[in-house]
């Protein structure tokens, strides 16, 4: 029996995509195309790409001083400064200290963020915050507190103490957020077959731990190059301490400018190391699997160590340089706030905080923009280019831009835009790293929807868009403030005649071995930036680790 087939139907004809356009304004904006990120958009304007691309081109003078000095001294006097034993030394010093900070920065902040978040140890959740809390204490604060309870610390271990209770939060917090969001089940399959406790920790979990354990280690490291107060205080000679030795005696002398080649030189390798120890391993799996938290151990008769070892962090890193700051504040009574310079200098850094934070927002959003609206090569380099640049120490780009503003923009040395454009540099990834997560976070379609009802661009934006982000970009402002308040090394070279901060001030009263004199402004810089410790651990709650 022969079966006919009724004759297929033509197939519908495809709409014109112009006539499917909304009437208004929207319908005539122009051009679109479809964008890698897969929605309908016009191609980026052209001023945002502007400002995009000059500053990142900005961000490049620091690595251009560098490259550029090295080629106008010419190698012969170049290595003759770079190959001498005080080189020698201070690579000794600087490496020494990386090599010994950097692994008891990482293990403490493994352990503890462990104890935090995968104990039933009472009262973990208040550990959970209190072991931020260091992060609100400037390293050259910390440094002082030390030394005012024990004055004759010096050398390497001094340094090595100091710096290791100033950054191991920069490796708990990370490693404490990614505790929360692995999966239970792995953990228990490996149970099941027959690993012990301490088999599944470094087994199962610390493989996972690998990525914030190496961006953390990262951050560390960058940290002990760039720093100067904090190991100043405690005589121990590192690159950054005496280029700033340098650069006072000698003035952008030959010599700094070498000693900054090489400190350089040290923060590239950091970087290309911890890129090449990430591997290639896949971190995240296919599915959601099951949205639990993982079971907390018991510590049993171990309760009392993991007790003396939160609270042994808590009080090394806390406790002490609030108690210093507190014994020179009863010691030098009412008097030691009568001093009119105190106000003074609480009202400059919160203008120069204020001011910073929100020039590095506004520029760093057009970078933040392409980034994730329009994403190529070009917004990624861009990208980059100001990742590179915040990496290397606050002394070379100061460095950079006094040249640069002596020889090219005389006007412009030792003036507030200067300043303000050192910290633009200095803490613009910090900005561009909370505005991009906001920005990747907002619905496209809902910006779409405002448009095809007749909004204008902008207006889309600002009604829709803008909302949506406007957490991520506080946090931002926030995190660059924090920054500009503690804020030393750059500060002290670049700042106009007459500037008063918080930190010249308590860097001028030490230098006096004023140590009660420096007391209030120690308490200022810590209370400006408490708020702002607590809501990057609130935030690093909430926050994926990538």
């Amino acid at each position: 029996m022969s079966v006919t087939l009724p004759p297929a139907s033509p197939a519908p004809e495809r709409p014109d995509p112009a006539s499917l356009r909304p009437a208004g304004p929207a319908a005539d904006a122009g051009p679109e195309r479809t964008d890698a990120v897969g929605r309908v958009g016009r191609c980026p304007s052209p001023f945002i790409v502007a400002v995009a691309c000059t500053v990142s081109l900005l961000g490049l003078l620091p690595l251009g001083y560098v490259i550029v000095t090295g080629i106008l001294t010419g190698w012969p006097e170049l290595s003759a400064l770079v190959f001498r034993p005080r080189v020698g030394e201070l690579l000794v010093n600087t490496v020494g200290l990386v090599l010994i900070t950097v692994p008891l920065c990482a293990a403490i902040g493994v352990g503890a963020a462990w104890l935090v978040g995968r104990t039933s140890l009472p009262g973990a959740r208040v550990f959970a915050v209190l072991l931020a809390a260091p992060l609100a204490v400037p390293a050259f604060v910390n440094s002082y507190g030390w030394v005012s309870a024990i004055p004759s610390l010096n050398g390497l271990w001094s340094g090595v103490l100091i710096a290791t209770l100033s950054y191991f939060p920069l490796v708990y917090l990370p490693c404490a957020a990614a505790l929360r969001r692995l999966d239970p089940t792995v953990e228990e399959a490996a149970g099941s077959l027959g690993s012990g406790a301490w088999g599944v920790f470094f087994r199962v979990i610390l493989p996972q731990l690998r990525l914030p354990i190496l961006g953390g280690s990262l951050l560390v490291g960058l940290h002990l190059l760039a720093e100067y107060g904090a190991f100043a205080m405690v005589r121990f000679d590192t690159f950054t301490t005496a280029i700033v030795e340098q650069y006072r005696s000698t003035f952008n002398g030959p010599a700094a400018n070498a000693l900054a080649g090489v400190l350089v030189l040290c923060c590239l390798f950091l970087l290309v190391g911890e890129s090449g120890a990430r591997g290639r391993a896949r971190y995240a799996r296919i599915g959601s699997g099951v949205a639990r938290p993982a079971p907390r151990r018991s510590l049993g008769r171990f309760t009392p160590l993991g007790y003396l070892v939160l609270g042994g962090l808590f009080v090394l890193s806390i406790g002490v340089p609030f108690t210093s700051v507190l014994r020179w504040l009863v010691q030098g009574g009412p008097a030691v706030w009568a001093d009119g310079v105190v106000g003074e200098a609480f009202l400059q850094t919160v203008g120069y905080g204020l001011i910073g934070a929100v020039a590095t927002c506004l520029l760093a959003f057009p970078i933040a923009f392409l980034a994730v609206r329009y994403p190529s090569r070009l917004a990624r380099g861009l990208e980059s280019v100001n990742y590179l640049t915040s990496s290397l120490p606050g002394i070379v780009t100061a460095l950079a831009l006094v040249t640069v503003s002596i020889r090219f923009v005389q006007p412009l040395y030792q003036s507030v835009v200067l300043v303000i454009a050192t910290y633009l540099l200095m803490f613009l990834p910090r900005a561009l790293v909370n505005l991009r997560a906001g920005l990747a976070q907002v619905p496209v379609g809902l910006e779409e929807a405002a448009r095809s009802l007749g909004k204008h661009p902008i207006g889309a934006f600002l009604s829709v868009t803008a909302r949506f982000f406007a957490p991520s970009a506080l946090a931002a402002g926030a995190l660059v403030f924090l920054g500009i308040v503690t804020e030393l090394t750059a500060t002290l070279l670049l700042a106009p005649n007459g500037t008063r901060t918080l930190a010249i001030q308590f860097w001028s009263k030490v230098n006096d071995i004023n140590y009660v004199g420096a007391a209030p402004y120690a308490l200022l810089m810590i209370a400006l930036s408490l708020p702002v410790t607590y809501l990057l651990f609130a935030r690093s709650r909430l926050t994926s680790v990538s």
